[in-house]
């Protein structure tokens, strides 16, 4: 029997309706907040506390420390070392985490629901009492420097390294990697460690959040007990906006050399806005429909079109300062001149012309029904309150998001892209052959270019 060819592609469903969990807000004693979010029939119970100071806030000198010390953390308390601390946790079928960003970092726990309080516990005595060992610091800050060294190997990395620094000015720490140089962490220690992260330490600018079936169980009353008596540390310091200044206002080409290199880790981009900004679901919108989607501009062009490389995406990096904006790729080295051009040309189109009606359709429909998808566990529940935490958010943000993101107009759209892409100051940087790929940017009039070669290069 012949089988029948579909001409025409099914179209997408309509979203299915959907709120975000409710969650209730309450305050400790000692000024720490506590959000819990009871989603009945999840047993698995997340717990995170959340310390509203991150990479971004620590002395340029000890960058890195504040993620050295998130590594750290678990190595062993004043109660138990590392090991101990393991099993007390496997006692309970739990697991510890912790992690540090630019803006924040997290201590947190996964539990079944009926072992909360003893969880809770041990989670306080990792936030409260951490030894932070001498021989476990010096052996974090070995694999960081090797992951370092490892970095400048990898294209991609390197790459990324390479366009934060040619895009921030030296003053903003977004300027580095958030994990430190091989300069600053050369130089950590134990003492610097922790004293960075005591400067988190204090209860008023400290969240707890809680989110799972906590049917019978009373979190507020666990967290006043186990933490409730703590009070701020001298270390601890105000939290503060980050520097974001941009290194240059004007456009400019940087690449750096890779001999022999087969194809171009390519970037481009400037500074681009922080969380907190009137147009945040138009910008959603625009990334989606620039680069964000697999039928992307960019991705379509460069991929369907022209087969320059097997992806190509575009967006923006939300920080609590502006973070970048970004459109990268990994192209072949003979086309890397054609394809920095046609990604510059979607950028600038983008800000120049309303999109389609159905472009703006896909985006809408995606972002809108992916949404539901990412809380189905009670982890990214506490990880989307956690976001309203560090970026100083209404209660109503996440039941908002979808009604909002229906509402992004054509003119929505257009208005974002001429408000915030800026084409005029875009930074191009590639890691590439400069010695292939050079002489084709130059005739392409892709300049002003600098080459950056290492002394072995």
């Amino acid at each position: 029997m012949r089988g029948h060819v579909v001409e025409e592609r099914p179209g997408a469903a309509s979203p299915r309706p959907y709120e975000f969990p409710a969650f209730r807000r309450h305050r400790l004693s000692n000024g720490l907040a506590l959000i819990a979010a009871d989603l009945p029939g999840r047993p698995l119970v997340s717990a995170s506390l959340v310390f509203r100071i991150g990479a971004a806030d620590e002395p340029a000198g000890l960058a890195g420390a504040t993620v050295l010390a998130a590594r750290a953390l678990t190595e062993g308390t004043e109660r138990y070392d590392a090991v101990e601390l393991v099993e007390a946790a496997e006692r309970l079928g739990a697991s510890l985490h912790v992690e540090a960003g630019w803006d924040a970092l997290q201590a947190g726990v996964d539990v079944p629901a009926s072992r909360l309080g003893p969880a809770l516990e041990l989670l306080a005595e990792v936030v409260e009492h951490p030894t932070f060992p001498d021989s476990e610091v010096e052996r974090l800050r070995d694999e960081r420097l090797n992951d370092i060294l490892q970095a400048r190997a990898e294209p991609r990395r390197r790459a990324d390294e390479a366009y934060w620094s040619a895009i921030y000015a030296g003053e903003s720490p977004y300027h580095r990697p958030s994990g430190g140089t091989a300069e600053t962490v050369g130089r950590l220690t134990r003492d610097p460690i922790r004293s960075v992260y005591r400067r988190g330490l204090d209860p008023a600018s400290m969240t707890l959040i809680v989110a799972g079936d906590l049917g019978g169980q009373d979190p507020r009353s666990m967290a006043e007990r186990l933490m409730g008596g703590w009070s701020q540390t001298p270390e601890s310091g105000p939290v503060s906006r980050p520097v974001d200044a941009a290194a240059t206002t004007g456009r400019h080409v940087r690449v750096i050399h890779r001999p022999g290199s087969v194809q171009s880790e390519v970037r481009v981009g400037h500074v681009g806005v922080p969380r907190r900004i009137d147009d945040f679901h138009a910008v959603s919108v625009l990334s989606a429909i620039l680069g964000g989607l697999f039928n992307s501009r960019l991705n379509r062009k460069l991929r369907e079109e022209k087969g320059y490389t097997y992806g190509a995406s575009a967006g923006f990096d939300f920080r609590r300062a502006s973070g970048p904006f970004t459109a990268r790729a990994a192209v072949a080295t003979e086309v890397t001149a054609a394809a920095v051009t046609d990604i510059l040309t979607q950028l600038e189109q983008i800000c120049e012309a309303p999109v389609e009606a159905s472009e703006l359709a896909a985006a809408r429909d995606f972002l809108v029904g992916v949404f539901p998808l990412r809380f189905e566990t009670p982890g990214p529940v506490v990880g989307a309150l956690s976001g309203l935490v560090v970026h100083g958010l209404p209660d109503d943000e996440l039941a908002r998001y979808r009604p909002s993101i229906e509402a992004v107009t054509i003119d929505a759209v257009l208005d974002a892209a001429r408000k915030r892409i800026r084409p005029d100051r875009f930074a191009v940087v590639m890691v590439a052959d400069a010695d292939h790929v050079a002489p084709d940017l130059e005739a392409a009039g892709l300049t002003p270019l600098v080459i950056e070669r290492d002394e072995d290069g």
